[in-house]
């Protein structure tokens, strides 16, 4: 060993082993993967269609980040589930999906291809939400997938999963405003919902960001109560 110390070879292998978590997120649907994952745990099926890849290809991509330590498993019956290593993992995603939006030139044009032109979305900030949580005159929906909410959602949001959006977005109550939330800045769902809402004439908005971001921050959560206490959390600690 000591004869290594301060080498050059020594070096490069420990840099290398830094740059394999890099090289385990330098792919699209990996990254996919990771932000879904900061939501709560999923099958390897789950995933798969969440993804729009087969089964294969998601579990390819799964060993990938699994191999580095960003993922870990659990297994039920004959079903695989995998969540995120720990908190860490997602401060990683949100570091890199932040720096990218500083200095990816074309960012923008992609997020505007992808979430339509935002600008008439009206937002509200997670310390703004939090003070005024339980308030009569407000409606929090949470429109991501029913599976991410019972893993874990802000207290007293509705779930409104976006394969329900049409349907329930019109039963909602007509005398509050309604605030949506889904997976992060770059998910769709929200200002679905939040546009539907207002061609309606109704006052909506859509949470600045995301569940994780809400979670890592430090606000409230609840758990749906038959799930794990840990399921919904990034770590697999309890």
């Amino acid at each position: 060993m000591t004869a290594t110390i301060g080498q050059r070879p020594a070096k490069n292998a420990l840099f290398d082993g830094f740059a394999a978590v890099a090289q385990a997120l330098a792919n699209g649907r990996r990254a996919e993967i990771v932000e879904l994952l900061s939501q709560g745990e999923r099958s390897v099926e789950s995933i798969a269609a969440a993804i729009d890849q087969s089964v294969a290809n998601t579990s390819h991509h799964l060993r990938t980040l699994a191999r580095v330590g960003l993922v870990t498993t659990r297994r039920e019956g004959t079903r695989i589930f995998y969540r995120l290593a720990d908190e860490r993992v997602y401060d990683l995603w949100a570091a890199l999906r932040d720096v990218t939006a500083r200095h990816l030139d074309d960012l923008d044009a992609r997020a505007d291809a992808y979430l339509g032109d935002r600008r008439s979305i009206a937002t509200i900030s997670r310390e703004a939400l939090q003070a005024r949580l339980g308030r009569d005159d407000t409606l929090l929906i949470d429109v991501r997938p029913l599976v991410e909410y019972e893993a874990g959602h802000i207290p007293g949001a509705i779930p409104v999963p976006p394969d329900r959006l049409d349907e329930l977005l019109e039963t909602l109550p007509t005398d509050r405003e309604i605030v949506a939330y889904c997976r992060g800045p770059y998910c769709v769902y929200a200002d679905q919902a939040v546009r539907h809402l207002t061609a309606r004439g109704r006052r909506a908005l859509r949470l600045e960001d995301g569940f994780p971001e809400w979670r890592r921050r430090g606000g409230p959560v609840e758990i749906r109560a038959d799930q794990p206490a840990d399921r919904g959390r990034l770590t697999g600690r309890n």
